[in-house]
């Protein structure tokens, strides 16, 4: 079975987000955990939470993701952003445990000129602060795109990071289309091999989700614009690929497509045809 969403508003509560997602088909989606250019999060509602997770179960939603806010810079020169990516990540953990066991993703950072080996350790000491063995939810490092001092383009990187932390049962990877296309692996014409590479640097086991997303901009571009499906460099006929191949048609696809809710039923419709069911 084909597990897809989107990306949904949080600001209506958490029912309203899985209401949404049922409304077009969808038995999943993302959500920020917090203003996406700020800090400032709602309070939890606890009945809010509890709907939602009767109808995750109602529906059989196999898994959600919060995406951390992109104000965060985990790997910053400056010890106070770091500090307060800490600060944040931290509440957002603590707030995911009233939906226990599913996914919070976040952009590894820039190293700001320090270089990937300051960034990459940077990121792993945070990391090492906030993961406890406890917790359920499992903490995604998103693949990126390369811009400027980005940590995270090469799939080494991530290694380097998953390596360092203390508690990997509780680390995973976010494989997003349109960042590792435009960061230089072919995964229009090379699939198999991009896999096996990500699989022989880090690891499948650790593959958790999938960004799925086309790209506005040409192979290596390193720009990270994302395009409608089928609409951009990437194309139609590599998505249906993706979705059905053996690593990783189990997993859940979210799409960060530049579409209203009404665009995204007609993505979802359309990769929906496109699965072969097993």
């Amino acid at each position: 079975m084909l597990h897809i969403g989107c990306h949904l508003s949080s600001s209506k509560g958490f029912l309203h987000m899985g209401e949404e997602a049922l409304s077009i088909n969808a038995d999943t989606f993302q959500f920020f955990s917090r203003n996406p250019r700020g800090s400032s999060a709602k309070a939890i509602d606890y009945e809010d939470v509890l709907a939602l997770r009767n109808l995750m179960e109602q529906y059989h939603f196999p898994i959600i993701l919060a995406h951390a806010p992109y104000t965060l810079n985990p790997c910053s020169k400056e010890e106070r952003i770091r500090r307060f990516a800490q600060k944040i990540m931290k509440d957002d953990l603590q707030r995911m445990e009233f939906l226990p066991g599913n996914l919070y993703n976040f952009h590894p950072g820039s190293h700001v000129g320090q270089g990937s080996e300051i960034g990459i350790q940077q990121i792993t000491e945070l990391l090492n602060c906030l993961i406890t063995p406890q917790q359920t939810t499992t903490i995604l490092l998103e693949t990126m795109a390369g811009k400027g001092s980005e940590v995270g383009s090469h799939f080494e990187e991530l290694q380097k990071i998953i390596e360092g932390v203390e508690h990997k049962e509780k680390m995973g990877v976010c494989l997003d289309t349109c960042h590792v296309y435009d960061a230089g692996y072919d995964i229009v014409n090379n699939l198999d091999g991009v896999l096996k590479e990500f699989d022989q640097t880090i690891g499948l086991n650790h593959l958790c989700a999938i960004h799925l997303n086309d790209s506005k901009n040409p192979f290596g571009s390193h720009k990270d614009r994302h395009e409608k499906i089928g609409e951009g460099s990437i194309g139609f006929e590599a998505m249906v690929r993706i979705i059905n191949h053996p690593a990783l048609r189990h997993l859940p696809f979210f799409l960060e497509t530049p579409n209203e809710l009404s665009g995204y039923q007609k993505e979802i419709a359309r990769l929906r045809e496109a699965y072969i069911e097993d």
